[in-house]
């Protein structure tokens, strides 16, 4: 191959850097959003959970049921949004649509003052546009690549994505810092962030469509609920879901290391950095190994890694231990079971059929949330921490069993 004057190939084609033959354009256009984004959506998440329990006065219950409120939201919106991104063959303006509406529900908390209700609404509007981008921004980055380089895409995607989950902490606690705590301050810088990202999203995404050759393919709701008749899509649908439901919110996490002592409730913001940081520089290196070793393993070995942070947590507590094997879960998991379900979908069903997968999470985190946020309240954080970790340890060699053929 050689380049010719006006800086093409011989073939006419532009020359492509070595980095983009690792990771397409598009794929780090669409990281570069979701860094943005999450630089922004993770200053609230870092303060919200502090806020509510410990300023509002909220018990683990209720903040069990407006954590898992967000997760049913999100559950509710995907298979819609998901399907109107294939159906409109636009998954760009999808999930554009959802990253829009996430950032309007920045200044909004402006708005609610202390009440609840109000607070639970807004949360609802911000997982709504969540749950209409994640499915279309999944099908993007799968129709970039190529079938045997999705875990590395993946791993790429989620190491930008986690980058800006790692800065928006320190954001949000430098502005708290500066200001005294001011709440508002944190909910304005984070509404700019927001609107950065819809900006790169506009600019520089370019939308992937399904080629169309004779008569347009199906892809009405029917369609999509069709896909679960394929047993092996099925069958990671379930797994995903059954992990999912014995699985501790993030949010949990960082109360109980607090409840603990391990840390003061000032540096709360900072928990999810440390489990940002191990996700940073976990997800590419997981990914190419799940490219080579299998996915399924890969992903089933994430969930180990998080009983083993549950037993660290009920023993000794080390801070570092914890977030360390938090963020590994997330490293071996998150995108990589995107990488599994991927190739067993057909192009213009893709985002459809990953909103069904990330649905059935999204419904199992509910209940979760919900049922974790009830023990807690009943028996104790340790008895309840227990009875999840038993439980996910029980639920991995099941999933293993399910899913071996696909390894």
């Amino acid at each position: 191959m050689y380049i010719t004057a006006n800086g093409r190939t011989a073939d006419g084609a532009r020359p492509r850097s070595r980095l983009s033959w690792t990771v397409p354009g598009n794929v780090l256009a669409l990281g570069a959003v979701s860094l943005v984004t999450d630089v922004s959506s993770e200053m609230v998440t870092a303060v919200l959970p502090l806020y509510l329990t410990l300023f509002l006065g909220l018990s683990p219950l209720q903040f069990g049921l407006l954590d898992g409120l967000s997760f049913g939201v999100t559950a509710m919106v995907r298979l819609a949004g998901g399907n109107l991104a294939d159906r409109w063959q636009r998954r760009k303006l999808v999930a554009g649509i959802g990253y829009g509406l996430s950032a309007l529900c920045k200044p909004a908390l402006l708005a609610v003052g202390s009440s609840v209700a109000a607070l639970g609404v807004v949360i609802a509007a911000d997982r709504t546009g969540k749950g209409l981008r994640t499915a279309p921004r999944d099908a993007l980055i799968s129709l970039s690549v190529p079938p045997g380089e999705l875990g590395r895409a993946f791993g790429a995607h989620r190491a930008m994505d986690t980058l800006g989950a790692l800065l928006g902490p320190l954001v949000a606690f430098a502005v708290l810092a500066g200001t005294g705590g001011a709440y508002d301050a944190v909910f304005m810088v984070s509404f700019c962030v927001a609107v950065l990202g819809v900006l790169l999203l506009v600019m520089y995404v370019r939308d992937r469509r399904t080629p169309s050759q004779g008569p347009r393919p199906d892809a009405s709701p029917r369609a999509a609920l069709g896909l679960l008749r394929d047993a092996a899509f099925l069958r990671v649908c379930v797994v995903a879901a059954l992990l999912g439901l014995v699985t501790v919110g993030d949010a949990f996490v960082y109360l109980l290391l607090q409840k603990r002592g391990v840390v003061d409730a000032e540096y709360f913001p900072l928990l999810s950095i440390g489990t940002a940081a191990a996700y940073l520089l976990l997800a590419v290196p997981v990914g190419r190994l799940a490219d080579r070793l299998g996915r399924v393993p890969v992903f089933l070995a994430g969930h180990l890694a998080l009983v083993a942070a549950y037993l660290v947590l009920l023993g000794p507590g080390w801070l570092v231990a914890v977030l360390v094997l938090h963020g590994a879960f997330y490293a071996a998991t998150d995108g990589v079971l995107m990488a599994v379900a991927g190739p067993m979908l057909p192009a213009h069903l893709r985002t459809s059929g990953m909103a069904l997968l990330q649905t059935g999470q999204a419904t199992a985190r509910l209940l979760s949330s919900t049922l974790f946020g009830a023990l807690w309240t009943v028996w104790g954080s340790a008895q309840g921490l227990s009875v999840m970790a038993a439980g996910l340890a029980l639920c991995v060699p099941c999933a293993w069993f399910v899913l071996r053929r696909h390894s």
